[in-house]
């Protein structure tokens, strides 16, 4: 049974084009100028490389071609066409002779989208998201289920949080500088709502040579295990009880709002989880930092 049609962006390696995909049976599929456009490269010279393939038997046009309808614009009307669209074997062959490097990105890329789309229906952080284009009820049923394994995950309140940004922001890149940068922010405003100072500023005011454990009231060897250098760096290490206890209680209290925020199906962005955490913290009459602090670790 033909499962209905989905589009689906992709940005190409130089960031200039963006192509869209098709998805359906399972598979990917593009035209041959969305192919050109995907390469960058003519459509005369893909469609050299598409009967070259099928002369070299490396296809069939049976197993990779197929007739599908599409609604354009020509002028002041809406008309349909019945175009060719090649499947993700074809592209991925097309590719390895045009530009291997790009190919091989394309089918990287291929190869865990379809996955999702396959066991789910749809792809969570997908580029049409980002776009602007509405956000069915399946992404947000997605979220609350990853927010409730994660809030039920054995891993601690601090690593929770880090993992509620990251599947709850539709724009997360593990990758990106700027991701870094705003988890060590959020970690700031945490630590400020709790204790009045910055991770780097709680280590600089609590650590001191002359306490057997140098100020730290645990670690990850505690209580008889040795000291390393990392735990003397985490300022969650210099907490008192009282202190630990009201973070984890804000952490827990936060993965409740970001389930909230879920069930009201509201997208997020990495900049409104920043703006959110303030609204949260405000709203629990904890300091809210607005800058970095007077001490960079």
């Amino acid at each position: 049974m033909r499962q209905e049609n989905k589009i689906i962006l992709y940005m190409t390696d130089s960031g200039n084009v963006t192509v869209s995909v098709r998805y359906e049976d399972e598979n990917f599929w593009m035209t041959q100028k969305a192919i050109a456009e995907l390469f960058e490269v003519g459509v005369a010279a893909i469609s050299k490389h598409i009967n070259n393939i099928y002369e070299d038997e490396e296809l069939t046009a049976e197993a990779t071609v197929s007739k599908m309808e599409i609604v354009q614009e020509e002028g002041s009307r809406t008309v349909k066409r019945t175009v060719e669209f090649y499947s993700l074997d074809m592209i991925i062959a097309v590719g390895y002779r045009v530009n291997s490097k790009k190919a091989t990105r394309f089918r990287q890329w291929a190869t865990k989208t379809l996955h999702e789309y396959i066991q789910k229906g749809f792809v969570l952080n997908d580029d049409f998201l980002k776009n602007g284009k509405p956000f069915g009820k399946d992404y947000f049923d997605e979220l609350l289920e990853r927010i409730r394994e994660i809030r039920a995950s054995e891993r601690r309140a601090y690593q929770k949080i880090a993992d509620v940004f990251e599947q709850c922001s539709y724009d997360y890149d593990k990758d990106s500088s700027s991701t870094r940068e705003f988890y060590s922010f959020v970690q700031n405003k945490l630590h400020y709502a709790i204790t009045g100072k910055t991770a780097a500023e709680l280590i600089a005011e609590r650590v001191t040579l002359e306490h057997p454990t140098m100020g730290l009231t645990t670690w990850k060897a505690a209580p008889d295990g040795k000291i390393i250098k990392r735990d003397v760096g985490v300022a969650k290490n210099y907490l008192n009880e009282k202190e630990l206890t009201r973070l984890n209680r804000i952490l827990t209290m936060f993965i409740d709002y970001a389930e909230l925020m879920a069930e009201d199906e509201v997208p997020m962005s990495m900049m409104d989880w920043l703006r959110e955490t303030d609204h949260f913290l405000q709203s629990n009459r904890r300091k809210v930092l607005k800058d970095k602090g007077s001490i960079f670790a």
